[in-house]
């Protein structure tokens, strides 16, 4: 009789457990309610237009002046001595490999570009600007009109919480989707909360908001947020799970330790008397 209700208590307590992974299976996944059919597949619509970053203050721009006239472009050119890493074992305080300069985008929003001046460039695509570039620089080469290439050299985002790997990463092509940042970073803990991701964004302004990511919603791709900007925080917040688990000090230890004892006891006692 004891052995019958002990194999239903067990079955009940397994029936439990499945029930609960179920339901946490729901939280974790990713593009939740998507069918595996052609049409569930034909219903997803992207936005005609590619991604294409704006600049802001405080980006740091390379811009390279490429023309068959290298005497004319070498004034817009510039290049500075590349400072050398302060961990290397080399004495030399700089490297043989010289850098492009680097333009800083000020508070303004402007650039102080050789010859041209002043420069507005904050809110513009890079497109813009290597279109503005030409047309100013256009009467200073007489064969052809020079190629502009325009490129945020500090194009970075900051992703904090609960993931595998925090930190500061660096992307070179001017975009970072949500997925490709967590990627980056190996991708959410089980104990981040994919209904709720948080990011902190800068405007060019200076005003800051925060945008909320349900990473669970096939919908996310539509999100102001799915493209990262430059200097955008990602805050990966824990679950209920995480924070009561992050509560429990010595004392509770101690009692969950006192109690696992008194159950062993209790059931080898039982598996004597039978």
């Amino acid at each position: 009789m004891y052995s019958k209700k002990s194999n239903l208590a067990v079955l009940f307590i397994l029936g439990i457990l499945l029930l609960s992974s179920c339901s946490e299976v729901k939280k974790v996944a990713y593009f939740q309610h998507y069918g595996t059919s052609a049409d569930s597949l034909k219903q997803l619509k992207t936005p005609a237009d590619l991604y294409d970053a704006r600049i802001k203050p405080k980006d740091l721009l390379s811009i390279m002046v490429v023309t068959s006239e290298p005497q004319a472009s070498s004034i817009y050119n510039l290049i500075v001595p590349q400072l050398f890493d302060p961990t290397s074992t080399t004495s030399s305080s700089t490297t043989s490999m010289p850098a492009l300069q680097t333009y800083l985008v000020d508070n303004e929003g402007t650039i102080n570009f050789p010859v041209v001046g002043r420069l507005k460039v904050a809110g513009k695509t890079r497109k813009d600007v290597e279109k503005i570039l030409q047309e100013k620089l256009a009467s200073a080469f007489n064969k052809e009109l020079p190629i502009i290439t325009i490129r945020i050299a500090n194009y970075s985002v900051n992703i904090v919480g609960e993931v595998s790997r925090p930190g500061k990463y660096v992307t070179v092509n001017d975009r970072m989707t949500i997925f490709e940042g967590l990627a980056l970073a190996g991708d959410m803990t089980v104990y981040g909360r994919r209904d709720n991701v948080k990011v902190l964004r800068e405007n060019a302004d200076g005003t800051k908001k925060y945008l909320t990511l349900n990473m669970n919603d096939k919908n996310v791709i539509y999100s102001p947020a799915y493209y990262l900007e430059q200097n955008d925080v990602v805050y990966v917040e824990p679950n209920s799970a995480k924070s009561r688990s992050s509560n429990i000090g010595a004392e509770e230890t101690l009692t969950i330790s006192a109690l696992s004892i008194l159950i062993s006891l209790t059931s080898l006692l039982v598996n004597i008397l039978k």
